[in-house]
């Protein structure tokens, strides 16, 4: 018998993403992302907000299961926008390959 295997972080984020995905075309009142979907981007944008906020207040707090926990959230809402502009998550992994090895300011620099 075999050890069960941990699914790779990658294997969590497209499911989820396929999850957002195929909920956001749901009726409203059927699902969490159909409403916020049927908000709009504002509405959407502003969880992500909420959900900064609360992030940076766990993280000042130093309680890591609060940080976990609305980081998650963070990253959820996140997702949700990134449907909602018809990007998807490989788009966002190939943007952070794109910067590996390359240091922040040389790479802010490049931007300018």
């Amino acid at each position: 018998m075999t050890a069960p295997t941990t699914p790779s972080a990658k294997d969590v984020l497209t499911r989820l993403e396929a999850t957002i995905a195929a909920r956001s075309q749901m009726p409203p009142g059927s699902s969490y992302v159909a409403s916020l979907n049927a908000k709009g981007l504002d509405t959407i944008l502003k969880k992500i907000g909420e959900e900064a906020t609360e992030t940076v207040i766990a993280a000042k707090s130093g309680e890591r299961r609060q940080i976990i926990n609305e980081s998650a959230d963070l990253l959820f809402h996140m997702m949700v926008m990134l449907n909602h502009q018809h990007i998807a998550f490989d788009d966002v992994l190939a943007e952070l390959t794109r910067r590996e090895g390359t240091s922040g300011i040389d790479e802010k620099n490049a931007r300018k």
